[in-house]
Parts: structure tokens; C-alpha cells; sequence
């Protein structure tokens, strides 16, 4: 059982904590070298126990995004590995996605990416893969048990060795790009395009460089390709809305015909199209349908639980496809997607409303340059077609406005609290003549508005890792958040242990 201590770095299926000074709380270090050694420890004796293989047996992958402290964090890493007699893949400065592709190709038995996706800089983490894909929680937390309780391994000599897989990694995705545009100029199936890449200092230079320009492709006005642990620029995350309109000053100003950006460790990806109109969220996770159900007619696409009604328009009217709503976290949006193919069910897409997309004849892995890879070709063949990426997203319903107010749960046991929250909104709900409670509801409590109460819906559910209560709302009519928002208030005002006083500002806005 983790105490307090240990069981604070478990962030749902990673390690995560701080690892440099600059926290504006000026938290202190608690990735500290002994920690990340007991940690690096006890991945491989839960290693040795899954997989019935002594370390010296094993060959580990250890990769690294841009953050100032990876050397560090790596250095100690190895140093573990190759004391327990480990063979060790030294892949420095990779994608998270590329480190799982490890497990295949270089056939290792497990990998370590040196990450904490689109946090601050002062934050890192570890996270872990093996053959069969990302670990789950209860992983990670064997894995902390084992540091927690101090548990050490034999003595051995392994050997430690520099590799260059990104090179291998970007020869597979701009073979995919030359399969699938079919150009007559085989080798150079982008010539003519222009395609903008914001890396925001992250890992994911490389797929400007390495992938997109020896395709033919003009990538001038790519921006913050080079690796920068500082983040100097912008948050390298596609879900923020500073970076978002970044990209599309960039590709508008630059008459690109295509922009996309990754997240700092490039497990998640985002567009921007000609217009500079974005391509994220619900618009993304329409156009990953539109193309993966055209290999799957008919399939299911496994969506987190806060994408819209209109989404589920598309995909089930216009597509011709089935919506699965389920739990937000992308790890159970993959896991259920997996599920639902070893029952039958076909199933070629897992995709968060946050970028994470895991593709079936990926491994299901979520891949944010795999993703953009499979839209840069889908560009490439309506081109040919006369047609531009937007015409796949004309027939998408939009809502008016949309909204998500964060409220933070002030009990210890934030998670009993919660539940108690969301109890009182469902009985609550049950009584209003104008509100109708979601049967496919997933998680939290989804409900719908008729047009007198706000045309529209609303979720509010607790944080997969925080003590806090996200609310979405969408409204179909101008000012219906806020007439959503104002009938959820009278109920949530009288939670005690709920801080209010966001929503409060919302309702309060002109």
C-alpha cells in the first residue's frame, strides 16, 4: 500500500513530479536521483516478475523530451539498468510514441520515455512501455511500491549503448506518406505543398526536418523546431489556446496550406487549415472518424466523455459510424476501444478531445505524428480531388458556445466528496421539467436542456487526477452557457466542501 508520499508521483499511468527549481510555488525537488533510482529499480523487478526474465536479460530503451532536467533524470536511469545488467538503447531526444515503437522494431523488452507531456518546465516524469503498450495504474503503482519499500536489485555489469532510432522512426512515417499519396513523383509526394510545424520547443522538431521536407514539402515558417526545455514561446500543447492561435498567425501569414503542432513529448498533434481556421477538439476527432471509417464502414469510434453532441451527429448521421462515449483519460479511451475489438465489436479509433488519438492499425497507440501523418495524406489525395480537408467537416454541427468553468473540491477525501456532488445533481435533475439526464452517460453526470433552459447540455465530472469538478457546457444559442450555467448553480451552491466561486464568475460575465 503506497503512503502519502510515493503515492503523490503517481499521475494516472505515469510517474510525475518536480525535477528542477522554478515552481512558482517554490515546491521543493522531489524527482530527486535516489527517487528516480528507486523508481528505475522497481520498473525492472516488476518487469522481471511480468514478463519471467532476469534483468540481464533485458534490453531497455531510454528516451527523453526537451526538459533541462532529462540529462539528469537519464544519467540515473541508466545507472540503475545497467547495474541490474540490463542492455541499454540510449535513443536521447525521442518521442514518447517513437519509445514504445522500440519494443517493436528493436524488439526491446521495455522502454523508458523521460517525459511530463505539456507541464511546466520545473515538472518531469517517467513513463513506461512495454510490447503490449503503455502500463496501467496499478502498474505504476507496484512500481512505486517497490521504491517506496526500498527494494533493490542484484549487482550485474550491463553495457549501455547510443542509438539513433528517430532516424528509423521518420523513414516510417514518410514511407506511409508515399504509400498512401500514390503521387506519380513516388519519392517526393509533397511537392507543392506547403505545410508549417510548430514544435513549440518540444521533441518534435524532427517531423519538419526529418519527415515533411525530404517529401518535397516547403516547410518555411515552421517555428520553434529546435528543443528548448524552457518552453520559451508558447505552452507546447494543442489543447492550449495561446499555442493554438500561434500556429494559425503562422500559417495564415505564411499562405500555408496546412499547420500542425505537437505537444512537448508528441503523443498528442493538432491542424490548422488553410484559412487558419483550427482543427482540434471535436473538428479533430471528426476528421480522425472521417478517415479511419474509411477502412472501418460502419465501425465505432471511443471518444472521452466531454465531446459533443453534434460529434456524435456527425459520426452516427453523416459518417455512417457509431459513437462509444466513455470515461475521460486517454489510457481508457484506448483500453476501451481495445476491449471492444476482442469482443467483436469493430473498433478503429480511440481519440481524446485533448489530441490523444490511438489508431487500431497503430497498435493502438496514441501517436500525435502518426495522426498527422494520416491527415497530411488525406490532404494530399482530396487535393488531387479538388477538394480541400475542410470539405470533410462542412456537414459537422457546431454549438454556438461552449465553456469549461474548474471548481476546486476543498475536502481531504476529495473523491467521496465528489461523488456526493454529482448524487445531488443527478436527484436534482430528476425533478427539473426542462433538464433530461444522458443514458449513455459514461462518467459524472451528463445532462441535455431543452431550448427554453438553454438549448444545449452540460457534464460535470470529477478530475481523473485532481481534486476538481470540470463543468462543460454547450449551448446552441447565444448566452445559453449562462442560463445552463445560472440552473446548475442553485443545485452546486449548496455543496460546502465545493469552491463555486469560478462558476459564480462565469454567470456574473456579460
Amino acid at each position: 500500500m503506497l503512503d502519502k508520499y510515493w503515492k503523490h508521483f503517481k499521475s494516472g499511468t505515469d510517474i510525475r513530479g518536480i525535477a528542477s527549481a522554478g515552481a512558482p510555488d517554490k515546491r521543493e525537488i522531489d524527482l530527486t536521483d535516489e527517487n528516480i533510482r528507486k523508481m528505475t529499480a522497481g520498473f525492472v523487478l516488476w518487469l522481471a516478475k511480468q514478463r519471467a526474465v532476469a534483468p540481464e536479460q533485458m534490453t531497455i530503451s531510454v528516451g527523453h523530451d526537451s526538459r533541462i532536467s532529462a540529462d539528469r533524470i537519464q544519467a540515473d536511469v541508466v545507472q540503475v539498468l545497467t547495474s541490474a545488467g540490463c542492455h541499454v538503447l540510449c535513443c536521447g531526444l525521442a518521442s514518447t510514441p517513437s519509445m514504445f515503437m522500440t519494443t517493436v522494431d528493436l524488439h526491446c523488452t521495455g522502454a523508458v520515455q523521460i517525459t511530463a507531456s505539456h507541464h511546466p518546465f520545473f515538472r518531469n516524469g517517467l513513463k513506461f512501455f512495454t510490447r503490449d503498450g503503455g502500463l496501467e495504474g496499478s502498474d505504476i503503482e507496484a512500481i512505486l511500491e517497490h521504491a517506496q519499500n526500498g527494494d533493490t536489485l542484484p549487482e550485474k555489469h550491463g553495457m549501455a549503448e547510443q542509438v539513433d532510432y528517430m532516424t528509423q522512426y521518420s523513414a516510417h512515417l514518410r514511407k506511409m506518406i508515399q504509400d498512401g499519396v500514390k503521387a506519380e513523383g513516388y519519392e517526393r509526394p509533397l511537392k507543392g505543398f506547403h505545410i508549417v510545424v510548430d514544435a513549440g520547443n518540444g521533441a518534435g522538431g524532427f517531423y519538419a526536418k526529418d519527415v515533411l521536407e525530404p517529401l518535397g514539402a516547403d516547410i518555411s515558417g515552421s517555428q520553434f523546431l529546435n528543443p528548448d526545455g524552457t518552453f520559451p514561446n508558447h505552452i507546447p500543447n494543442p489543447e492550449n489556446e495561446e499555442a493554438m492561435q500561434s500556429v494559425c498567425r503562422a500559417v495564415v501569414n505564411n499562405h500555408a496550406d496546412l499547420g500542425v503542432i505537437f505537444d512537448t513529448d508528441v503523443d498528442r498533434g493538432g491542424a490548422v487549415d488553410q484559412k487558419g481556421q483550427e482543427i482540434n477538439k471535436d473538428r479533430l476527432i471528426a476528421l480522425a472518424s472521417a478517415i479511419a471509417l474509411q477502412k472501418a464502414p460502419g465501425g465505432t469510434i471511443v471518444t472521452d466523455s466531454v465531446t459533443s453532441d453534434g460529434l456524435k451527429v456527425y459520426i452516427e448521421k453523416v459518417l455512417g459510424g457509431k459513437q462509444r462515449r466513455f470515461k475521460r483519460g486517454y489510457k481508457n479511451v484506448i483500453d476501451e476501444a481495445i476491449r471492444l475489438n476482442r469482443t467483436g465489436v469493430n473498433c478503429p479509433l480511440a481519440i481524446e478531445t485533448s489530441g490523444h488519438a490511438a489508431m487500431r492499425e497503430n497498435y493502438f497507440l496514441d501517436d500525435g505524428a502518426y495522426l498527422v501523418t494520416k491527415i497530411i495524406i488525406q490532404m494530399a489525395v482530396m487535393r488531387r480531388q479538388g477538394k480541400e480537408l475542410g470539405d470533410l467537416l462542412k456537414d459537422l454541427p457546431e454549438a454556438a458556445e461552449s465553456a469549461e468553468i474548474r471548481m476546486p473540491i476543498l475536502a481531504e477525501d476529495f473523491r467521496t466528496e465528489g461523488d456526493s456532488i454529482l448524487a445531488s445533481l443527478h436527484t436534482c435533475a430528476g425533478h427539473q421539467p426542462h433538464w433530461h439526464i444522458d443514458p449513455e452517460s459514461c462518467e459524472g453526470v451528463r445532462l441535455s436542456f431543452d431550448p427554453k433552459a438553454g438549448d444545449g447540455w452540460a457534464l460535470l465530472r470529477l478530475s481523473v487526477h485532481d481534486p476538481v469538478m470540470p463543468l462543460n457546457i454547450e449551448s446552441n444559442i447565444a448566452g445559453g452557457t449562462q442560463l445552463i450555467a445560472s440552473q446548475l448553480y442553485v443545485n452546486l451552491r449548496m455543496q460546502k466542501d465545493l469552491d463555486t466561486s469560478s462558476l459564480e464568475t462565469f454567470i456574473s460575465n456579460d
